[in-house]
């Protein structure tokens, strides 16, 4: 990766609108909760783990073995003070990365899977301790809350209640997970519906796994206001419209779509196709710990493998800001306060032209 264009890229300011909590846990604190709660390993070796843990570079790339990862990750949430510690260094990390406003989602059964804390309990001491470590790191965080497809509605609608019971302590949406392929969104529409109404913003995974009919299924069921990835949808020009009119925005990963097999390289991705149909496309990681990359290193990456400039990419930012689930005015002087610092950003280098 060239060091001039990573160095530029740390140096923005940023915007994530879609990381996921569970796929941001440093592997030193793997290391010690395996210690601490006598998990077995062969050793007890950052680099004996990194495998079951992390995309490496000659695995089989599919959204199976993608997903294997969080099945082995999910053994690590032993207790609530192993919930509070990943929450707390996942808006440290983020802040070091001069992220300066995130939307970090979590799956409230995944962290409560060992532990059997409740479902309550359990966004309540995510939303709490991000709160606090957002206001300790001098970053903006706000948090998205997610249910899984292969789940009972009855599940989802005690992590809808939860979710709703915590949006004085910056819970703003609620998501849907999983494999869009196997599992519909429609038994869920009513848990969204009722989500909207109750001032919750929507969130869907599609159009990742699945084609574009799974992006209609969370637009038309679900009233998705963005979609989490939806880069299959050029393969229905229709669907495209209808992002375009109601102006919905993908939260596009451009990694992990390489990582999990949806594209076959990350040059091959459909990003700048994307853009010339003129979608609200952003910028974010996904699973920094699994992919091995910060939000930097992702902007980096499509500059050089897609061949985004460095003005794209501040126009990326600033969707991002103009799509972040936050009341109108609070939104309005995040748009503002990028916009300025945006307009001032100078690139570290100029060897490259307009980077």
């Amino acid at each position: 990766m060239d060091s001039q264009v990573l160095a530029t890229a740390r140096a923005l300011p940023k915007i994530e609108l879609h990381r996921h909590l569970e796929g941001s846990v440093r592997l030193t604190t793997l290391l010690d909760i395996a210690r601490q709660y006598g998990i077995e390993m062969p050793e007890y070796d950052i680099e004996t783990l990194r495998p079951f843990v992390q995309m490496m570079p000659d695995e089989k790339r599919s959204p199976r073995h993608f997903l294997s990862k969080f099945t082995m990750l999910r053994q690590f949430y032993r207790s609530n003070e192993v919930v509070a510690r990943i929450t707390r260094e996942a808006v440290e990390d983020a802040a070091a990365d001069n992220v300066q406003y995130m939307e970090l989602r979590f799956t409230p059964m995944a962290l409560a899977n060992i532990s059997q804390t409740p479902l309550a309990e359990m966004v309540a001491l995510v939303a709490q301790t991000a709160c606090q470590a957002a206001a300790d790191c001098n970053i903006e965080v706000r948090l998205i809350v997610s249910m899984n497809r292969h789940e009972s509605v009855a599940i989802g609608e005690k992590v809808a209640q939860a979710a709703v019971d915590q949006r004085q302590h910056g819970v703003v949406a609620l998501d849907l997970a999983g494999a869009e392929a196997d599992f519909p969104a429609t038994p869920f529409r009513s848990i969204f519906r009722e989500a909207r109404r109750d001032g919750l913003g929507v969130t869907v995974h599609a159009g990742e796994w699945s084609g574009a009919a799974s992006v209609w299924d969370a637009v038309g069921s679900l009233g998705a206001m963005r979609i989490g990835h939806g880069i299959r949808v050029l393969e229905d020009p229709g669907m495209v419209n209808v992002l375009l009119e109601r102006q919905i925005v993908l939260e596009v990963c451009p990694a992990s779509n390489y990582l999990s097999g949806v594209v076959n390289s990350l040059a091959e991705h459909p990003l700048p196709l994307l853009m010339q149909h003129r979608l609200m496309t952003t910028l974010n990681t996904d699973d920094p710990s699994i992919c091995n990359l910060t939000l930097s290193e992702e902007i980096a990456g499509v500059m050089q493998h897609l061949g985004l400039t460095l003005n794209d990419v501040k126009a990326a930012l600033l969707r991002a800001a103009q799509a972040a689930f936050l009341p109108e005015a609070e939104r309005a002087r995040l748009v503002t306060h990028f916009q300025a610092q945006l307009v001032n950003f100078v690139p570290l280098s100029s060897s490259q032209g307009e980077l």
